[in-house]
């Protein structure tokens, strides 16, 4: 494990400084957003999840980008896009000067990418732990931004800095990404180079039952980011400086839900299961929230989102990644964030049009048709425990019999790790076998 967290470290930490920089203005954003000249609800719920809609037209260039200029140019300018955005929310005077700058905030995609590059650093079944290591610091971060972000906000002009605050964050993360990362391992993969194309990674309906999966997550997030805010000032009369005091226990109690979850997920091949247990926590969460009338079930509601809303986490690009092959990572993995940010920002907006015309209880209603839907979904997937890896080193197989193993029935995908003289070998286990494998990569088989 030592070694996971000496080969992501630094990934892990920008990635955690960008989530810090958007939840820390999430936590209280619609609060401040609804006391903005010209706000309505529905365009409240834009400004939470504005930011997503321009994510998601942006993710799947970006991750296609990297994988052909490279991770750290893509990185460097979707940082520089997203400090320009954060400056501008922070200088707005009306609804629609933040939405200028949310949107401008959401075009700097690189969420994907990183992710990639975290990807390319590891070895296969080294990835669900490196991700659970991006998860624990993203934890760590949101844990930070639900506390900071209030008590900033609280202040006189404190919203405006947050987003200050931000721009500060991402040109931070510059400064890592050129000073502490190292360049990703030299890759070369088996398959032809024409099926390196984005309509490919939706030939895998493992892939896909994934895409579908995160559009949902995302966006019972951005409702919650929506509601969460608005109720707690507006019918509890909490101050902004006092949402913390709701937002603590429910992001600890989420953060102790990850390890479970990852454990049963990963270790046990158990992720149907622990996706099916997620949304019944959302759901019960939602109606809590929507139906409490004292603020002690209120946070009860806001408590059990975050559990299950946390469980999902060690495990959604985890499962992307085995699916993926290796020269269609950084787009499966940019088609995946497309959908779970076009959850976000469809989300945040029906939301707001949902609560504009009706009240807080229906937006939980939606909320729990939404998971029922979901939970049939996720009830067809297939068990990513059937998708296996095999690593062959350089020096005992024969590299040249990778052109013919591309015929075995039930091989997904080969690639070489050049910098550590390793061939990748991934494989459905229901349709090859591991020992047949191996015996013909061996040399002078």
């Amino acid at each position: 494990m030592k070694a996971i967290i000496g080969k992501v470290w630094h990934l892990s930490l920008i990635i955690g400084l960008r989530f810090f920089g958007l939840f820390v203005v999430m936590s209280v954003l619609s609060a401040y957003a609804h006391e903005l000249p010209g706000a309505t609800a529905t365009l409240v719920g834009l400004a939470v999840g504005g930011y997503a809609l321009t994510q998601a037209a942006l993710q799947v260039p970006f991750g296609v980008l990297s994988d052909r200029i490279g991770r750290k140019p893509t990185i460097l300018i979707g940082l520089l896009i997203f400090a320009a955005g954060s400056v501008v929310a922070g200088m707005a005077d009306n609804i629609t000067m933040l939405l200028i700058g949310r949107f401008l905030q959401g075009a700097g995609a690189i969420g994907a990418v990183i992710i990639a590059m975290i990807s390319d650093h590891v070895r296969e079944d080294e990835r669900a732990h490196a991700m659970a290591v991006m998860g624990m610091v993203i934890a760590l971060a949101f844990t930070a931004a639900m506390v900071i972000g209030p008590i900033i906000g609280g202040f006189e002009g404190g919203v405006p800095n947050l987003f200050y605050l931000t721009a500060g964050i991402a040109l931070l993360s510059i400064v890592l990404l050129f000073t502490v990362v190292p360049e990703p391992p030299k890759i070369t993969h088996s398959f032809a180079e024409e099926e390196a194309k984005v309509r490919d990674v939706f030939k895998d309906k493992d892939l896909v039952r994934m895409y579908i999966t995160f559009l949902f997550h995302s966006s019972t997030m951005a409702i919650a980011f929506f509601l969460i805010p608005l109720v707690l000032k507006s019918k509890f009369d909490l101050p902004l400086g006092e949402f913390w005091k709701v937002y603590l226990p429910a992001v600890f109690f989420g953060i102790i839900a990850m390890g479970p979850a990852a454990v049963f997920g990963e270790k046990y091949n158990k992720g149907k299961e622990v996706f099916l247990i997620s949304i019944g926590f959302i759901a019960v969460a939602f109606l809590l929230m929507g139906f409490s009338s004292v603020l002690w079930a209120f946070g009860v509601g806001v408590v059990f989102f975050f559990i299950g809303f946390n469980m999902f986490e060690p495990l959604l690009q985890s499962f992307v990644s085995k699916f993926a092959k290796a020269h269609q990572k950084g787009a499966a993995l940019g088609v995946a964030n497309t959908f779970s940010y076009v959850g976000m920002g469809i989300g945040a907006t029906l939301a707001g049009k949902i609560f504009e015309i009706g009240n807080v209880s229906a937006v939980a209603i939606a909320v729990l048709i939404v998971s029922i839907f979901w939970a049939f979904w996720i009830r067809g997937m297939r068990n990513p425990g059937l998708r296996g890896t095999i690593y062959l080193d350089t020096e005992t197989f024969d590299k040249g019999k990778l052109t013919a193993l591309k015929s075995y029935t039930g091989v997904n995908d080969i690639y070489t790790n050049e910098t550590e003289g390793i061939m990748v070998v991934k494989y459905d286990k229901e349709l090859a076998d591991e020992d047949e494998i191996r015996g013909f990569m061996l040399k002078g088989a």
